[in-house]
């Protein structure tokens, strides 16, 4: 049960943060740059956010200001 609960949770997280990045690029992208920079930023944001979902420590690493 606990296993499941485990992968649950690993599931949500890397769901979550990939959306979060992928969001957060193409709106960059489609302030500055519209279509084009959307799409680009947006893939940009979706590949920082699966690096960043692979290993949550190195997020919150980053998110506490130390590289």
């Amino acid at each position: 049960m606990i296993r499941m609960a485990k992968i649950a949770v690993q599931i949500v997280w890397a769901v979550s943060i990939v959306g979060i990045f992928t969001a957060i690029g193409g709106a960059y992208g489609w302030a500055h740059h519209e279509w084009l920079g959307a799409i680009a930023l947006g893939t940009v944001g979706f590949c920082a956010g699966a690096m960043l979902a692979a290993s949550p420590l190195a997020f919150l690493q980053i998110l506490g200001g130390g590289l």
